[in-house]
């Protein structure tokens, strides 16, 4: 069991799995949740802001909701203790496809020295053989979907 304080998440678009329910049972256990916001200063760049029921939302440029970045302070990557990834698929060497934004390969390329674990969500559906590998790709060392847990 991974005991975690502060939890970088996703609000779930386009059919992605349902970050919701984990979200409220985050809060309940009393972890500290954080969501993704576009730094306007580096290209391809993110912040992870604090989330709470409470957390004025604005669209961003992919019509995504984030938090308002002029309001919270971001959190340091190191102290993260895990974040859930979105993805379109993953295979079975634990590979990732994203949007093709890059955001999060740039994020994940130092996961271990930020001593974050990242968890892949994912229908199971989203599973394939193989994905092509580019050189930027960092593969996830867990992917969770509803019916089993994948670890690398």
């Amino acid at each position: 069991m991974i005991k975690s304080k502060n939890i970088a998440s996703f609000l779930s678009i386009d059919g992605e799995i349902d970050t919701s329910s984990a979200i409220k049972h985050f809060w309940q256990q009393k972890n500290n949740v954080f969501l993704p916001v576009i730094n306007p200063m580096i290209s391809g760049g993110l912040f992870f802001i604090k989330y709470n029921s409470k957390t004025n939302l604005i669209l961003n440029k992919f019509n995504i909701l984030e938090p308002k970045l002029a309001q919270y302070k971001p959190i340091e990557l190191n102290q993260i203790d895990v974040m859930l990834v979105p993805l379109v698929a993953f295979d079975l060497n634990g590979q990732r496809l994203g949007l093709g934004g890059g955001f999060y390969d740039r994020i994940l390329k130092n996961w271990k020295n930020n001593s974050f674990l990242p968890i892949g969500l994912a229908h199971d559906f989203q599973l394939v053989n193989s994905l092509p590998i580019l050189h930027w790709d960092i593969p996830l060392p867990v992917v969770i979907t509803p019916s089993k847990i994948w670890e690398w």
